[in-house]
């Protein structure tokens, strides 16, 4: 294979991975005052997680999963899937330790004021960016694998692909580093969580060429797209809706999280 293909399409991977830091810049633009703002942006993340689950990973992972193992099977194996991937990081939440129960509204816990409610609220901002950051970067992976193997089919093809790819990437990296900003104060580290994260992409192409490749098949895709919708649909429930709404108002939440449906709808769009 020509190793000029090869880095054009590796390079291509890279540009819609870092993309992800794009959307991570947003931090360092960001009033940590405005809570306002914070519940917005909880809201619109969580719409742009529940619509590339449910929209997008769920119906390409039935596809995939039908064409493999037929109607009956495939339709079983991605619900499946789809509800393992909820029972993995419903564990995963359960284990992480936690001092305070994070599903209770801080301002509510045993009267807790000032200091302690602020902390709390931390906590719990810190865990939703840690959760996200995890969700986009297992995300991330099949799908720079899939950006790496249309580029090196068809150059002109991946190039649109990267680009579509590289726009939907810039709310996730909204989603990772905005929780972590409030929670920390720190710039940096909000940015440079949500910028790893976008480098699972790159990192899921070569790892994918190089090791996996042999092992990849359309079986394979197809579980592990409905398994990390399951995985984003409940963090949006389970942790941003819930806190975008403590935040501010009621209608503020549900405004994120139609904007940020429609952002995920559109760069979708662009790679049909």
């Amino acid at each position: 294979m020509d190793i000029y293909n090869v880095l054009v399409a590796f390079g291509l991977t890279l540009f819609a991975g870092l993309s992800t830091g794009v959307g991570s810049l947003l931090a360092y633009f960001t009033k940590k005052t405005s809570t306002r703002f914070l519940s917005l942006s909880l809201g619109f993340s969580a719409g742009v997680m529940i619509y590339i689950s449910m929209v997008e990973l769920f119906f390409e992972s039935r596809n995939s999963l039908v064409a493999s193992l037929g109607k009956t099977g495939g339709s079983w194996a991605t619900v499946a899937a789809f509800f393992a991937g909820i029972a993995f990081i419903g564990i995963i939440d359960r284990l992480v330790p936690e001092a305070e129960n994070p599903h209770a509204p801080c301002l509510a816990r045993s009267g807790m004021e000032g200091e302690q409610s602020s902390d709390c609220e931390k906590n719990v901002l810190m865990r939703m960016g840690f959760f996200t950051a995890m969700a986009v970067a297992i995300h991330n992976f099949p799908e720079g694998l899939a950006t790496f193997a249309s580029a090196l089919q068809d150059t002109s093809l991946g190039i649109a692909i990267a680009i579509a790819v590289a726009i939907h990437n810039i709310p996730e990296g909204i989603a990772v580093s905005i929780p972590v900003y409030y929670a920390s104060g720190n710039r940096k580290k909000a940015f440079y969580l949500s910028f790893l994260s976008g480098l699972s992409e790159p990192l899921g192409a070569f790892l994918g060429y190089l090791i996996l490749r042999s092992f990849l098949n359309d079986v394979v895709f197809g579980v592990l797209y409905a398994f990390v919708a399951g995985i984003m649909v409940f963090i949006s429930l389970d942790e941003l809706l819930p806190a975008s709404r403590e935040y501010g108002e009621a209608h503020l939440s549900i405004y994120g999280l139609i904007g940020g449906m429609a952002v995920m709808a559109i760069s979708l769009l662009l790679l049909i």
